[in-house]
């Protein structure tokens, strides 16, 4: 693993998030847990308030799904990266397509991160929050019935009422951000904030990420730009509306290993004006 982005040998003084000194990562070798989750650690903003931050993957022609999953375009450093992002993470929130496709189980407590969540006032492990508006998911999967923490469900208030309370009855904590059928993404956003969950992560689909960027409520992107070519015409890593005019986003690193390149953007600070 090397990094290229910022180029901290030549300028030491460099930083990454304002306030946060950039630390050089070992090269030719791999990073240990602990030196990507400081590459990867939360901007001081999100001490204050919700931070939302996607993690994708994408191949050479913008494919973000092979055969409908990600696994065959990913890599395992980008795994790790996954892993590391999750372990940094107050709450993962994910669309119920993705928990149905990809089989979502609980997250788990990892001891490689037990100190920095300990210090940074977090559980064991980050919770799920769920967004569907029908409610149609498998109640007696172990990300309802194992959870370590508990799992969330956001929905509208139009949701059925009897797979609201088959979720609250599986043990899900449910959270109203949106009318009728719809889930208002700002919404979703502040109702997790409200329950101190600020550093959030979205790991997918491409139709939620979408949702997120079309409310323009994402403030971070971790892509991984896979060295393959897919064809064909799987899903981008975000569908659904267009935005009337393109939000800017600014690189704030890029790591680089056998062809992957492990890049993080943050929303532009003349787009947040």
């Amino acid at each position: 693993m090397r990094r290229l982005f910022p180029v901290t040998y030549e300028t030491a003084a460099d930083k990454g998030y304002e306030g946060q000194e950039v630390r050089e990562g070992p090269v030719g070798r791999e990073w240990t847990l602990d030196e990507l989750a400081d590459a990867y650690a939360y901007p001081p903003e999100a001490e204050r308030a919700a931070w939302l931050r996607a993690n994708m993957v994408s191949t050479l022609d913008g494919a973000a799904q092979h055969d409908g999953r990600s696994q065959p375009i990913s890599c395992p450093t980008d795994m790790r990266i996954f892993g590391t992002l999750r372990g940094l993470a107050d709450v993962v929130v994910v669309g119920a397509e993705t928990v149905r496709l990809e089989g979502y189980r609980p997250a788990r407590a990892r001891e490689a991160f037990t100190a920095r969540r300990a210090a940074a006032g977090q559980g064991p492990a980050p919770a799920i929050a769920v967004i569907s508006a029908s409610l149609d998911l498998d109640f007696g999967l172990p990300l309802f019935t194992q959870p370590l923490v508990p799992t969330y469900l956001i929905t509208g208030a139009g949701a059925p009422p009897d797979r609201l309370a088959a979720a609250r009855a599986a043990g899900a904590e449910v959270l109203v951000a949106g009318e009728g059928a719809t889930v208002d993404p700002d919404r979703a956003v502040r109702a997790l904030a409200d329950r101190g969950l600020r550093r959030l992560l979205t790991e997918g689909g491409p139709r939620m990420l979408g949702q997120f960027v079309a409310a323009r409520v994402l403030d971070e992107l971790c892509l991984t730009v896979s060295p393959m070519l897919t064809a064909g015409d799987a899903q981008r890593i975000a569908g659904g509306s267009t935005l009337a005019v393109p939000e800017r986003f600014e690189l704030a690193s890029l790591l680089e290993e056998d062809g992957f390149l492990f890049t993080r953007y943050r929303r532009s600070r003349h787009s947040a004006e």
